[in-house]
């Protein structure tokens, strides 16, 4: 079952900094139309607050331990509660 993300929710990244969703879309050069690929839209919430795309599988996927060792956050992406 794929991890819902949530547009509006602001989000951890497992190196430190936080981003709010703004959207998820769909990508137009899916090659099967009938399942298009989704992409998660989020916005720094440090700096410059540059927008960013990343795939919904990636975002929502597994941090990797094996190139992260020392990393205690789970997911690449964490939402967190009462952060601003």
């Amino acid at each position: 079952m794929e991890r819902e993300i949530k547009v509006g929710k602001i989000y951890k990244h497992f190196k430190g900094n936080l981003y709010i969703v703004t959207d998820i879309v769909l990508d137009c050069e899916t090659t099967d139309m009938n399942n298009p690929k989704k992409i998660v839209i989020y916005k720094a919430l440090y700096g410059e607050g540059l927008t960013w795309g990343r795939s919904y599988d990636s975002f929502a996927g597994l941090v990797d331990h094996e190139k992260y060792p020392l990393v205690k956050q789970k997911y690449r992406f964490e939402e967190v509660e009462n952060v601003l």
